[in-house]
């Protein structure tokens, strides 16, 4: 059975486990589409909210790609254009079908009309349980992990809004029948997500004071009236500064039970980032590293993977992809970071910067976040503690750089490329005894020629450990040998077609020497092949061989 989640992250679960819903377009589409099972969202709403601007023109195709993607993630074994029975096509758009007890929107909504039907009858006993029911499905702010653009669309807002419209009953309910105190954690929950709402603010003050908080409710008020004020330029309403009066002339029916003064946590969004690049689609070999990647992930102590080697032989490819295989491995959050290491025309990213740009991809917004690297660092590492997620770090340099940006929560891998096997630092004012060097010996011998890459333990340094260090010991290398002759022909395949490789065996044997084996010189050739379709790849050959028109595909690749 499936169970879906709006009213906070959103979230799909088979029997438990959470699956994960594919790229940040894919998400908002299902979003969208939860807000309202049963109902059909026009291609022109749908376009709507996945470009919050200009779309482009090939935005129908694009959400067709996304519906079959969604498909084939809720009914596994679907076959290919089957329209199966969760996601159906109707006139010009498309909608979820779902039961109520597989939708906590649905649930939210069928007890929140039970409540406003026992209110109706003067049953506000009742009601208030009904309301409090539905209130427990709410878990943060709808759809929490999308981007904030496509949140901010009224139809996200709307359901917000429904939220914070049953809190308000649940407090009118609770206050006649002396049941405040059952109500209050959810009315401060939805104020601290809708800070201005006047009618909820007014509920809250009173449910305050009715639980014997008279103070907080003052203090509550105080802080309303100066929020209106800063934010706005207006002083309370009517509603706010009635229930203000009420408080004052202790008018407020107390409740049955009263609680302590205890402040509230605000309510912030588990965001699940999904930031890795799209893949390869026509990735080919790498089967022993993928196994070893598998092999390795499955390890406890393994915290982050090291894959490493010379310009142009896949370690981005070969990370990118893996991370897209395991991504249901790592269902809170899949970060990627460029570091620019190698980049020619511009200097590699700072470890502060990095810090602020994951933070913001997990949700910490920029006015709480330290300053300082160590600090960044201690909050980065607290705000995954809890989590199982996947970090990629593409292209560094520098051992001093890169350590602050591994998390130490044992959920989490971090999965890191770079052009030097063992990371040697680059800045003077790093130590040598950095915990991702070896303590002592020789730099590493590169790898003969077709030999297979074994994993390596890193050793530790002898610095003493920072507070809350990230692990240092259980960091595993994987070097990158060049692909096999099998493996370097099965790519050429995928680019140019099995057919006219296989027409041409010696000219792609030919080529494929005359590349080196080497992933990028390969895709460079394989580009220009597609490119000139009724070349023969004899002739191809032919022009590598020449020194003159070999070099010219390659020069200006840098």
């Amino acid at each position: 059975m499936l169970r879906f989640e709006v009213l906070g992250p959103l979230r799909v679960l088979r029997g438990g486990t959470e699956l994960a819903l594919g790229f940040p377009q894919a998400r908002a589409l299902l979003g969208l589409l939860l807000l309202r099972p049963g109902r059909a969202v026009g291609m022109s709403g749908i376009i709507d909210v996945l470009w919050p601007g200009p779309a482009p023109a090939g935005a129908p195709n694009a959400v067709r790609r996304h519906v079959g993607a969604l498909r084939r993630l809720l009914e596994p074994g679907l076959a290919p254009r089957a329209p199966g029975r969760r996601l159906l096509g109707r006139t010009g758009g498309y909608l979820l079908a779902a039961e109520t007890d597989e939708v906590d929107v649905l649930r939210f909504r069928a007890l929140t009309r039970r409540g406003m039907r026992a209110a109706a009858t003067a049953r506000p006993e009742q009601a208030v349980r009904h309301f409090t029911g539905a209130l427990r499905l709410w878990r943060g702010p709808v759809a929490a992990c999308l981007p904030e653009p496509v949140r901010a669309h009224p139809r996200f807002a709307a359901v917000d809004r429904e939220v914070v419209r049953t809190a308000q009953m649940a407090a009118d309910a609770a206050l006649l029948c002396g049941r405040a105190d059952q109500v209050l954690p959810s009315l401060r929950r939805a104020a601290a997500t809708d800070p201005l709402a006047e009618p909820l603010l007014a509920r809250l003050v009173l449910a305050l004071a009715a639980c014997g908080l008279q103070a907080e409710a003052l203090a509550a008020y105080e802080a309303a009236r100066a929020g209106l004020a800063a934010r706005l330029g207006v002083a309370p309403g009517a509603e706010l500064a009635a229930a203000h009066a009420r408080v004052l002339r202790q008018q407020v029916r107390p409740a049955r039970r009263r609680v302590p003064a205890a402040p509230v946590e605000p309510v912030r969004p588990f965001v699940r980032p999904d930031q890795l690049p799209p893949g390869l689609p026509v990735f080919a070999g790498r089967e022993a590293e993928l196994a070893e990647l598998d092999a390795l992930a499955e390890e406890a102590s393994t915290r982050a993977v090291l894959i490493s080697g010379p310009a142009g032989i896949g370690k981005t490819t070969l990370a990118v992809h893996w991370a897209h295989r395991a991504a249901d491995r790592f269902p809170d959050g899949r970060l990627h970071l460029q570091l620019g290491g190698s980049a020619a025309r511009r200097a590699a990213l700072e470890p502060a910067e990095a810090l602020r740009r994951l933070l913001a991809a997990l949700g910490v917004p920029a006015q709480a976040m330290p300053t300082g690297v160590p600090a960044l660092a201690a909050r980065y590492r607290e705000v995954l503690s809890d989590r199982r997620a996947l970090v990629l770090l593409d292209d560094a340099v520098c051992a001093g750089r890169l350590l602050p940006l591994l998390p130490a929560a044992p959920g989490c891998l971090t999965l890191i490329t770079s052009r030097s096997p063992l990371l040697p630092p680059t800045d003077p004012s790093v130590p040598q005894t950095d915990p991702l060097l070896p303590r002592t010996g020789p730099p590493a011998t590169p790898l003969p020629t077709g030999a297979r890459p074994q994993p390596v333990l890193l050793g530790t340094g002898t610095r003493p450990p920072p507070q809350n260090p990230p692990p240092t010991a259980d960091v595993r290398a994987l070097p990158l040998d060049l692909p096999t002759a099998v493996d370097a022909r099965a790519l050429l395949a995928r680019r140019i077609g099995a057919a006219r490789v296989a027409a041409e065996p010696g000219a792609v044997e030919e080529i494929v020497q005359r590349c080196g084996r080497l992933p990028l010189a390969l895709a460079l050739v394989a580009a220009r092949a597609v490119s000139r379709r009724e070349f023969p790849l004899g002739a191809l050959a032919a022009e590598l061989a020449d020194p003159v028109q070999e070099a010219e595909p390659f020069g200006r690749t840098g």
